[in-house]
């Protein structure tokens, strides 16, 4: 932002953003008024704007009515993998104890190796169809790679002359490590959120893609485009409307993170 102003490059990340999150919100309520009926199956026009799916469903009402899992469980997961790790990864650089640190540490990265469809694929066997178990999944994925970055970030803040002066000062450790220690890790974590969430996405949408996810028959973006796929060139629609809305939100979230981050850092 320039004298007030907000870039081009801002503006067209927030709008490549905005487009697939006001999707994702109002999709679902405004879907029953303009989705008309069932139809054939991978019909091009006909009263269908986008065509139909290989069942004769609408991919406009399943586009609007889709994003709210697509999006919704991996900015989910996302948040719950901060709020499990930001606390470990801070209390790991604030400890005064080497023993506490490999303590906490040590058991997390062994989370690590595995692979995240791996953990995905195991829960949707014990619980096939469900957004929450997806979300616990990839949120446990998440938590070693946060715990890291955030223990990373906050160690020159954890033992540098400012944290030193306020326990002397008799601060609480509650407040020196989120009041003082944590803001400096802010942008570090504002950079991290906007490549993670992302890679959430894609992750979600993989795991439904193979099959892994969600029910078959749900209108989820991943779903539809696995669906989709074998009539990619009779009905390109049901793939790449889906598609573009994925591609969409992660680009301009990456993108208007890190404008955002840049900025604060230029401050």
């Amino acid at each position: 932002m320039t004298n007030g102003r907000v870039r081009p490059a801002t503006l067209a990340a927030g709008l490549l953003l905005a487009v697939p999150v006001l999707v994702a919100v109002l999709g679902p309520l405004v879907a029953p008024a303009v989705t008309p009926e069932d139809g054939a199956p991978y019909v091009l026009g006909d009263g269908h704007p986008l065509g139909t799916d290989g069942t004769g469903r609408d991919v406009l009402g399943l586009l609007l009515r889709g994003g709210a899992s697509a999006l919704g469980v991996a900015c989910g997961a996302v948040a719950l993998a901060y709020l499990l790790g930001a606390p470990l990864g801070l209390a790991a650089a604030t400890t005064r104890h080497r023993w506490i640190d490999e303590l906490l540490m040590r058991p997390v990265e062994l989370l690590l190796p595995i692979p995240s469809l791996l953990v995905i694929g195991v829960v949707g066997v014990g619980r096939p169809g469900s957004p929450a178990a997806i979300a616990l999944a990839v949120a446990a994925i998440g938590v070693p790679a946060v715990a890291r970055l955030v223990r990373a970030a906050a160690l020159d803040a954890a033992s540098g002359p400012v944290a030193e002066a306020m326990l002397l000062q008799g601060e609480s450790r509650a407040r020196i490590l989120f009041g003082y220690v944590g803001r400096t890790v802010l942008p570090v974590a504002a950079a991290d959120i906007g490549t993670r969430v992302p890679l959430a996405v894609f992750t979600v949408a993989a795991a439904n893609f193979l099959g892994l996810g969600l029910d078959p028959a749900s209108p989820d973006w991943g779903v539809t485009i696995a669906a989709g796929r074998e009539a990619l060139l009779v009905q390109p629609w049901a793939v790449c409307a889906p598609a573009a809305m994925l591609v969409m939100f992660t680009v301009g979230l990456n993108l208007l993170s890190d404008r955002l981050v840049g900025r604060e850092t230029a401050r």
